[in-house]
């Protein structure tokens, strides 16, 4: 089989530098990617520190067409 592979990126907000999060946004990008055949394979968040989340960034696949 051969994969292609998309980024989905969604950033953090509120507060003076971010740092809020709202998994509504998240679920539906992939939601939306999940109806187009893409499959999440891994997610990770990026800090400003503290605690605080920058970005969530989901890798996704499917079956090159």
């Amino acid at each position: 089989m051969n994969w292609e592979y998309k980024t989905v990126k969604v950033s953090a907000r509120g507060g003076f530098m971010g740092g809020k999060f709202d998994e509504k946004i998240l679920d539906a990008k992939l939601n939306e990617r999940g109806e187009q055949r893409w499959e999440l394979v891994s997610a990770f968040a990026t800090h400003l520190g503290y605690g605080q989340s920058r970005d969530v960034v989901a890798i996704l696949k499917r079956e090159k067409r």
